[in-house]
């Protein structure tokens, strides 16, 4: 991915990912007789790297946000689902885009996935990339922090869309007063 930036590879992924994070979580959605008014995991973008996604049975439910509408995941036998997470949008300096997504449920089915998630070592610190930064021409969108308090501040706070990486642009309010 850095290759396809023109940045130097060593430059900041290989400090950034080097001894990170992954995790697993394996989801299991039940069927439900009134599907239509229940979420079985609310709308946000990740805040990993990357996250790679396995759909067990062939029951849609996964949704990604597209142009204001949610539009699902058709399940592939033995496919991934690679999701760009939102360290990678700050990484990129926006180049990248992370992916708002949301589970829904069946009204007659279970639903089966397993996620892994792909995050930065915590001791790094997390932003744009700098040979991807060029003032006045290419300014850095996004906020440096420790990848330790970027994780701690996301997980503090409640899923809500994209809302923790617009926390994280520079010029946002919120974010500026805040580190």
């Amino acid at each position: 991915m850095a290759k396809a930036l023109n940045m130097d590879s060593k430059e900041m992924m290989r400090e950034l990912f080097s001894n990170g994070l992954q995790g697993t979580r394996i989801n299991y959605y039940p069927p439900c007789s009134k599907a239509q008014h229940v979420l079985g995991f609310s709308p946000h973008s990740d805040a990993d790297a990357l996250t790679i996604v396995l759909q067990i049975n062939e029951i849609e439910g996964l949704q990604i946000r597209k142009d204001g509408k949610w539009i699902s995941v058709k399940p592939m036998p033995h496919a991934f689902v690679v999701n760009v997470g939102d360290m990678m949008e700050i990484v990129s300096n926006g180049v990248y885009r992370s992916i708002e997504h949301r589970a829904v449920v069946n009204s007659t089915k279970e639903r089966l996935s397993i996620a892994t998630f792909y995050n930065a070592n915590v001791d790094a610190e997390l932003g744009p990339a700098r040979s991807l930064i060029d003032p006045p021409h290419k300014p850095a969108l996004f906020r440096r922090v420790t990848v330790e308090k970027y994780l701690e501040d996301f997980f503090g706070r409640k899923l809500d869309g994209k809302s923790y990486l617009d926390f994280m642009r520079i010029g946002n309010a919120e974010g500026n007063n805040s580190s």
